[in-house]
């Protein structure tokens, strides 16, 4: 169960991440789209896990890999956004959330 805390730091970090990827950091997307789903805070601020849905799905590997790549310097302009808000920027974390792969798999089995 999460506190209140940790979903409003959630959310501000997938607010600003989102923005980021699509207005500041394109260069890391590597030519994919690329939309943050979720964000999980652990529970003294100090980590985030990050999941991200990677359009199209054959570029996930090297997407993934340039982000963690440049993970320090996300990491730097995510606290330049919310530096006046959190004391303490979280350690990033990027996963793949392919639940809509996992759909669209689904969708397929049952036609």
């Amino acid at each position: 169960m999460d506190s209140i805390r940790q979903n409003k730091v959630s959310r501000l970090i997938q607010r600003d991440l989102s923005d980021m990827f699509r207005q500041e950091c394109r260069e890391y997307a590597l030519g994919a789209m690329l939309s943050v789903t979720t964000v999980r805070v652990s529970s003294d601020l100090s980590y985030a896990r990050i999941y991200v849905s990677i359009f199209p799905s054959d570029r996930t590997e090297q997407v993934l890999a340039s982000l963690e790549e440049h993970n320090k310097s996300i990491r730097f302009a995510l606290g330049r956004k919310i530096g006046k808000q959190m004391r303490i920027i979280p350690e990033l974390r990027f996963f793949v959330d392919d639940s809509l792969d996992y759909i669209d798999k689904i969708d397929e089995l049952l036609k």
